[in-house]
């Protein structure tokens, strides 16, 4: 009966209400996937700002809305396909690598929802080959380049 009740302490010792269900190393789930869908909208309208700048059309704060319309089909698609690949998977935000797998994985999935939904609303077609490939490319930098540091500063407050 001993044996049982140090392994229950044990057991009770090990778990802190940080293993708390909806709770991941301090941050609540809430937090960590609102965070993450703020910061995925503000890259697609980035990626929007960029493309529409390099072709010469508006993209400056006083055309937001026309960002933003050329921006919804990229994060349509994302947030469609990615929850399913585990773009939003508790345990990745304190895990640079895992989360850097995760948003590769998640975008290369969602590129070709992305890219219909592009065709269907805005192209009312194909995009040409060269556009699909610099598409695919540059969401995948601009998602790590805002994930992998989102990891960087959740695992530095944890501390």
């Amino acid at each position: 009966m001993q044996e049982e009740k140090t392994t229950m302490d044990i057991k009770e010792q090990a778990h802190t209400p940080l293993d708390t269900p909806g709770k991941t190393k301090g941050m609540s789930d809430t937090a960590r996937i609102t965070s993450l869908v703020i910061g995925d909208v503000i890259v697609f309208l980035v990626f929007s700002a960029i493309g529409r700048r390099s072709h010469n059309e508006a993209a400056g704060l006083s055309s937001l809305m026309q960002i933003a319309i050329t921006a919804a089909p990229f994060a349509i698609g994302w947030f469609i396909v990615s929850p399913f690949v585990g773009a939003f998977k508790r345990g990745l935000e304190v895990r640079p690598g895992k989360m850097a797998q995760r948003t590769a994985l998640s975008w290369v999935a969602s590129w070709p929802l992305a890219l219909a939904l592009r065709g269907i609303f805005v192209d009312h077609g194909v995009p040409p080959l060269t556009f699909a490939i610099i598409t695919l490319i540059t969401n995948i930098i601009l998602l790590l380049v805002w994930r992998v540091p989102f990891v960087w500063i959740v695992k530095a407050r944890k501390r």
